[in-house]
């Protein structure tokens, strides 16, 4: 007997039930009864893509099934190495409990992890001085100074040439796309190393004695360093002078800029980046307008 009643059949069914408990608590509980976890209530967590929910002392991560119109596979392998390497290399990440996958009314994948106590840097952020942006700046620079680092390939995505990442680009005038994927064909942008990929406000959880614990590493792909520099400065840090200052230390700003610019160029989340923190879709009429804003923003930090 299937745990699992509700159909999936597009992304927008999904949508509309991944962060549903009583939907996914059957489902749940036989996971956990398989696992020979302690089943405990369950709670909501910050809202992804995927259904995540805190149980008891554990987190679960229910990763979509083929029917929601996106293959997770990619997804699922992708965070359980990259969580294996996190821990390896000293960087703090939840502990992966188990993982696994079960064939119910569909075929869902899930990660279970020991729960964290932190906020979401998103939570809190309006609350810190300046000294302790200052601070967070310069810890997660070590943090991602370990993780950046070249490594086996594990999923094999190219962010340069891989076509079907251009989806967030669609929506820009025709010859900024043409003058982008001309620039991202000629430009040199340095060796691939591992990066966590999607480093915002939600996947940064401070606790009380100030670890940074890093979540969320199903966007990790081996790409150049600047590919992860330019969304921790444009989403993360989302241009603050603190921030910045601890993360990049004595980096000019023409130095940052340029992180910027090629990392946004290449992100996966670079349009849609683009489009919320610095300018709209219609005043970007070339690459030349998109580095005049950025030099701006940064120049603004000062």
């Amino acid at each position: 007997m299937n745990q699992f009643t509700a159909v999936i059949n597009s992304w927008e069914s999904w949508g509309q039930l991944f962060q549903s408990i009583p939907t996914f608590e059957p489902l749940i509980q036989s996971i956990f009864a398989k696992e020979k976890l302690a089943f405990s209530k369950i709670e909501h967590c910050t809202p992804g893509t995927n259904a995540v929910f805190k149980v008891g002392d554990y987190v679960i991560k229910v990763f979509a099934p083929a029917e929601s119109g996106i293959d997770s596979t990619t997804d699922f392998t992708t965070e359980s190495f990259a969580m294996h390497r996190a821990a390896q290399l000293g960087v703090s990440v939840p502990n992966l409990v188990a993982s696994g996958s079960v064939e119910d009314k569909y075929h869902f994948s899930y990660l279970i992890m020991e729960y964290i106590e932190g906020t979401e840097l998103n939570k809190i952020h309006s609350f810190l001085t300046f000294a302790d942006k200052l601070t967070i700046g310069q810890k997660l620079r070590h943090i991602t100074d370990a993780m950046n680092t070249p490594c086996v390939p594990f999923n094999g995505v190219d962010v340069i040439h891989d076509r079907d990442r251009q989806k967030r680009w669609e929506k820009y005038p025709e010859n900024f796309k043409k003058e982008r994927l001309d620039y991202i064909e000629s430009h040199d942008f340095g060796e691939n190393v591992f990066v966590h990929g999607d480093l915002n406000r939600d996947n940064l959880l401070l606790a009380d004695d100030h670890t940074i614990h890093i979540i969320d590493f199903a966007d990790a792909v081996q790409a150049p360093l600047v590919y992860e520099q330019a969304l921790v400065v444009c989403e993360l840090f989302q241009f603050d002078k603190a921030y910045i200052q601890g993360y990049f230390g004595q980096a000019s700003n023409e130095e940052i800029t340029e992180i910027c610019f090629n990392g946004l160029l290449i992100h996966d989340f670079g349009g849609d980046v683009i489009e919320q923190n610095i300018c709209s879709v219609r005043e970007l009429d070339s690459l030349n307008t998109l580095r005049k804003r950025l030099d701006r923003l940064i120049k603004n930090t000062e």
